[in-house]
């Protein structure tokens, strides 16, 4: 087994936490950040704050089980693990579904910047996001609960590169179709400015997809060869670097923010204003 030390694992888990906390804040203060895109912002960053929660919470579980404070088969710690997978499931959903919001934004931002508000009104983005986390709440739970039954562990290993799929698939189309939609609309006023905006936050998103699938997939792809092929020694071989894969999850939380604060003008003029008070 290849072990991440604890003080490293708590520092990253910590950091991951605190950054998508700020992020919120200032989504929260600047009242010019109340827009639908920012709201589907906080929610990919309530995401990593519980994948970053859950780590630590399951390294703690872990530490107080070699203590001797906990046993492994009691009814309490069977729950207790229940309800710490219920929140990693929730994270990856919440995280998954959120990046969709998200893509769907800029693709009505792009090809229908013209309808935009009144296709995409703060009262339908509140909806979607109630819908999306009612959705992977109810999920989480049922997956946790039966997580044992092929029936749903099929599906949720199977959701994951659906969904990544649908989203790359929606990114290609929006990038293929953008040059012609940009010639389009040439001719409006403050419209090249305008797309260059619009194509700017594409690429923000696109750049999230990337580090999401590089954080995310070596996790998920453990659950498959820990699910499908547990006794293979190559499998094995690939599991003994779980503690690394789980920290890769945490790194996501740390990176997000930044492209979050390196890409947004916006966003870095409320830090400074947080920061220097």
């Amino acid at each position: 087994q290849v072990v991440v030390p604890e003080e490293v694992f708590f520092t990253v888990a910590a950091a991951g936490i605190l950054e998508n906390l700020l992020i919120l804040i200032a989504v929260v203060r600047n009242k010019n950040l109340h827009l639908p895109m920012y709201f589907f912002i906080c929610s990919l960053a309530i995401s990593d704050m519980l994948g970053s929660l859950y780590k630590t919470l399951e390294n703690i579980f872990i530490i107080l089980c070699k203590m001797g404070y906990l046993t492994r088969h009691g009814d309490f710690e069977k729950k207790l693990d229940d309800a710490m997978d219920s929140m990693f499931i929730l994270s990856l959903l919440g995280s998954i579904f959120s990046l969709l919001a998200i893509a769907a934004d800029r693709y009505i931002t792009i090809f229908y910047a013209l309808r935009y508000h009144n296709i995409m009104t703060l009262r339908r983005a509140l909806v979607i996001l109630a819908v999306i986390w009612t959705f992977c709440a109810g999920s989480s739970i049922a997956i946790a609960l039966f997580s044992y039954e092929a029936a749903t562990v099929i599906p949720f290993t199977i959701l994951f590169p659906l969904m990544m799929f649908f989203i790359l698939c929606l990114y290609v189309h929006m990038f293929l179709l953008a040059r012609s939609h940009a010639k389009m609309i040439a001719s409006l006023p403050t419209s090249t400015v305008h797309q260059r905006t619009n194509m700017k936050g594409a690429i923000t998103l696109t750049i999230f997809l990337g580090v999401f699938l590089c954080c995310w997939a070596p996790f998920v792809l453990h659950i498959l060869l820990a699910r499908f092929c547990p006794h293979n020694p190559y499998c094995a071989c690939y599991m003994s670097i779980f503690h690394v894969n789980g920290t890769l999850i945490m790194c996501n939380a740390i990176i997000d923010p930044m492209i979050f604060a390196f890409r947004s003008p916006e966003l870095r003029s409320t830090f400074k204003k947080m920061f220097y008070c």
